[in-house]
């Protein structure tokens, strides 16, 4: 079992989350809806999760495959439920830029494996009714 704890700690919206290490992350209301940007809104920090869990993957795979990864960065775009409340996540893209000496079917396997095996994000969200897409950059920059 694992405890985190929360504590509004900024006006009407502003919360602070403290996992079991002590390591600490905000967290607001979006500016419309009477946030003050004091954090991250917990719905984008799911996105946020999402590619750090797949992120840990992806590296742990590659440095496991030999891999020369020398950048990586990831752009996650949702989009939310519309007419139904809770507005969950419906679709979710992900695209990888990965820098450096790597083999492109090595790439793709890695991050196969993360998305469809190991992030348990990933899976969360799939479970929650989400698609996820991704795709891959290799050896480009992110926009």
């Amino acid at each position: 079992m694992v405890t985190v704890n929360i504590e509004l700690v900024q006006k009407e919206y502003g919360f602070e989350a403290v996992d079991i290490h002590g390591n600490k992350a905000r967290f607001d209301n979006s500016l419309d809806h009477g946030g003050q940007n004091f954090g991250v809104s917990p719905m984008q920090s799911m996105l946020m999760a999402l590619g750090t869990c797949s992120g840990i993957d992806v590296v742990s795979i590659l440095k496991k495959m030999r891999q020369d990864l020398t950048g990586y960065k990831m752009v996650i775009t949702g989009e939310r439920e519309k007419k139904e409340l809770p507005a969950v996540w419906e679709k979710v893209h992900v695209v990888f830029y990965l820098n450096g000496s790597i083999e492109e079917a090595k790439a793709n396997q890695a991050i196969t494996l993360s998305i469809e095996k190991y992030c348990s994000v990933a899976e969360t969200l799939r479970r929650a009714g989400a698609s996820i897409i991704w795709e891959l950059k290799l050896n480009e920059q992110a926009s």
